[in-house]
């Protein structure tokens, strides 16, 4: 099994940084427009430290997206940039791989929400014609009473049968305000808002199952307010969920935004994203952008933090690594740590320990991404109502009180092309989370056997041949929890870090953004950046005064 890569006509994107100890990538073929004076001063010398202007702990997508917006958009902000990753590749989570047999799968992230920020990122790294989107109108599942059933979408919210007839009532009338509730004043789980707007059966059937799918989380103590936003908030802008939903599209009446940028992809409908090769292949592209733009070097992976400190004379961070070739430092005016939480707090315990106390309370469940495959006529006749009798769909989900302990399954092979062999589906299934911890001291074959036993209950029928395994990657620590209280211990983080003088040292990743790939990409191309290329722009001015002076 080898991680997919990206390749560009130009020649300069090509593998991430997989490789056995070597110092850096190799140098991309073709010319590179950024191989410049600047690219030459990055690299390092005999001496053990260096001096840049911006440093990005992280070569996951949330750092790699700052790093290209600053060059895009924040040019005239800073000189030299490093992008730093403690593994051997860049893409954090992001894990798409591929092999002989002819199967492309993930072992991270399986998708994305195709918004501004996204398209941006895609059409500026030259993937525009390697995106690809799933089928807006392919159904989604929910497992409820041992039967696949459609969630509601567009015209058949009113008979499709997951819910009942008072369960439908009961929605209706919470929506419009009859029947919600008072909006207390504390902040409430993602199970106290929707039983108290739209009911109990909604919530099981329909809420509980996304947030174990989604964040593999419990919604008895997931927030409202930080994982589901923009619902919440429309309660308290129209005092109903359908009151805030008339308000929001009457300020988007009289407000219209920007047209559209005329470069960037227009999906149709309620869809998601990936690329011909995998979400690897964002990363990479990203990651050769960068380097064409500041020089190799600019890109440092198996680069390992040790040590972060501020230097109270001059303001700058000293940066301790340990790389391949020994230790290193680096002399930073800016930086940022898009690591996850955990791995950032005893990085500025010694500057700010009231800031890590708040990141070590962020909780990451384990989950395992199992990919299988099996013959197209192992699956149930209900199941293949695509063209030619295949497999169709986004894929399924399954409420903790269904008996099932997968919490998810994507229809891969369904969803996007060029996944598997002919004659073949492949699944994507999720397991272990907030429910799950367990899922941590179970051997590869008792997790594989698990998710069999699950999919023959419901999409595979009972004489259904052994599954192939695919893929599986248990990951210890997952996704960030953004459970009651979230938004508070990272604005207590960051208040920390002011507090503490930390001025110029920011914040970044799914902790901070939001756990969609979409949202990391969104907040590193627009908020991280943008903070960042503040604090370089002020740096920047408050020289030029002394030089003056």
């Amino acid at each position: 099994m080898t991680p997919v890569v990206s390749s560009r006509s130009d020649g300069r994107v090509r593998a991430s940084c997989a490789r056995s100890r070597s110092r850096s990538c190799a140098r991309p073929s073709g010319p590179s427009r950024g191989a410049s004076q600047v690219g030459r001063r990055l690299r390092p010398q005999a001496a053990s430290s260096e001096s840049v202007d911006v440093v990005i702990v992280g070569g996951g997508v949330s750092g790699l997206c700052a790093a290209q917006a600053l060059l895009t958009e924040h040019r005239d902000a800073f000189t030299s940039l490093v992008v730093t990753e403690g593994r051997e590749r860049v893409g954090g989570n992001i894990t798409s791989r591929s092999d002989e047999r002819g199967y492309v799968w993930e072992e991270g992230p399986n998708s994305f929400q195709p918004n501004v920020s996204m398209m941006k990122a895609t059409v500026d790294t030259g993937l525009k014609e390697k995106l690809v989107l799933g089928d807006p109108t392919a159904p989604r599942f929910v497992l409820w009473d041992k039967k696949l059933r459609k969630t509601p979408s567009g015209p058949d919210v009113v008979t499709f049968d997951l819910l009942s007839i008072w369960g439908k009532i009961r929605a209706g009338l919470g929506a419009l305000g009859i029947m919600n509730g008072k909006l207390p004043d504390y902040e409430e789980s993602v199970e106290q808002f929707v039983k108290r707007n739209l009911g109990d059966e909604v919530f099981y059937r329909l809420i509980e199952p996304f947030c174990s799918g989604v964040y593999a989380g419990d919604p008895t103590k997931l927030s409202m307010k930080a994982a589901f936003g923009k619902v919440h908030v429309l309660e308290e802008k129209g005092g109903s969920i359908m009151g805030g939903s008339l308000k929001f599209m009457q300020e988007q009446r009289d407000n219209p935004p920007p047209p559209p940028d005329p470069r960037l992809p227009q999906p149709k409908g309620q869809t998601v994203g990936s690329y011909r090769e995998g979400l690897q292949t964002l990363p990479n592209a990203i990651e050769a952008y960068v380097r064409g733009e500041q020089g190799d070097d600019a890109v440092r992976c198996d680069w390992k933090l040790t040590a972060i400190s501020r230097d109270e004379t001059t303001g700058k961070y000293n940066l301790s690594y340990d790389t391949p070739d020994g230790a290193r430092t680096l002399v930073a005016k800016s930086v940022a740590l898009t690591v996850p939480a955990y791995v950032a707090a005893p990085l500025i315990k010694s500057m700010a320990g009231d800031a890590s106390d708040k990141l070590l309370d962020i909780y990451y469940p384990p989950v395992a991404a199992v990919t299988v495959a099996y013959p197209e006529e192992a699956v149930r006749d209900e199941s293949m109502t695509g063209p030619g009798r295949t497999l169709e769909g986004f894929g399924q989900l399954h409420p903790r009180t269904q008996g099932v302990t997968t919490l998810g399954t994507i229809y891969s092979s369904a969803l996007f092309p060029g996944r598997v062999p002919k004659g073949q589906v492949l699944l994507l299934n999720y397991i272990g989370g907030c429910t799950n911890t367990g899922i941590v001291d179970q051997s590869e074959d008792e997790i594989v056997a698990q998710v069999d036993k699950d999919l023959r209950t419901m999409l595979l029928k009972p004489d259904a041949p052994a599954p192939t395994k695919v893929g599986l990657r248990i990951w210890p620590k997952a996704i960030p929890q953004f459970n009651v209280g979230h938004f508070d211990l990272v604005n207590a983080a960051k208040d920390g870090l002011k507090q503490a003088g930390c001025s110029g040292l920011f914040l970044g990743g799914n902790y901070v953004s939001g756990v969609a790939l979409g949202k990391c990409v969104e907040y590193g191309y627009v908020n991280l950046a943008g903070e960042i290329a503040e604090h370089a722009r002020s740096v920047k001015e408050e020289v030029k005064e002394m030089v003056e002076n």
